[in-house]
C-alpha cells in the first residue's frame, strides 16, 4: 500500500463535523496537561507505537494532536508531524464509537491545523482505509512510496 498525498488548500466541507457536534462531541486541539490520560488511552485502544507518536505530538507547541471528546470521555484522536514533518497520523477512534463521523471530523480538523501551520499538502503514510481518504479528500497515491518511512519500524507490542 502506497502513501497518499492530500491538497490542503482546497479541503472539502465535511458533513461529519456538524453531525459530530450535534451529537455533543467536541473535536479540538489537545492540551499538554491531558498528556498521560491521552497516552494511556491510545495504548489501551491501539498500541505502543502510536502512543509514542502521540507523545511527540503532545510535546510540540502548538500541540499537533486533536481529540474527540464527549462528556469528558475521549473517543478518538488524530496527529500530524509525528512520523515526519508534513505527515498526517496516526489516528484512531474507539471501536464502540465508530460510524458516527468522528474519524472524518478528526481528519478534517487535523488537516486544517496543518494548513494553518503553513503546509500546502499532507502525506498520509501507510494509510489503512485508502478508499476513505480517496473519497473524502481526493487523495492521490504517491508512486514508489510503498511502506514509506514505516519500512524499518519496530513491530508493535500490544
Amino acid at each position: 500500500m502506497s502513501d497518499l498525498l492530500v491538497r490542503l488548500y482546497d479541503l472539502p466541507e465535511s458533513e461529519a463535523e456538524a453531525r459530530v457536534k450535534a451529537a455533543g462531541i467536541m473535536v479540538r486541539r489537545a492540551i499538554p496537561p491531558e498528556r498521560y490520560y491521552i497516552l494511556d488511552w491510545v495504548r489501551q485502544h491501539f498500541h505502543d507505537i502510536w502512543a509514542g507518536e502521540a507523545a511527540l505530538a503532545l510535546s510540540q507547541l502548538p500541540v499537533t494532536l486533536w481529540v474527540a471528546v464527549r462528556e469528558g470521555k475521549l473517543l478518538g484522536f488524530a496527529c500530524h508531524d509525528t512520523s515526519a514533518k508534513g505527515f498526517f497520523g496516526p489516528t484512531g477512534v474507539d471501536e464502540e464509537e465508530r460510524g458516527q463521523g468522528i474519524g472524518e471530523a478528526l481528519l478534517i480538523a487535523t488537516l486544517k491545523g496543518m494548513r494553518e501551520a503553513g503546509y500546502g499538502y499532507a502525506v498520509i503514510g501507510d494509510p489503512g482505509p485508502v478508499e476513505f481518504y480517496r473519497k473524502r479528500l481526493d487523495a492521490l497515491e504517491i508512486p514508489k512510496s510503498k511502506l514509506g518511512i514505516y519500512a524499518g519500524m519496530l513491530r508493535e507490542r500490544k
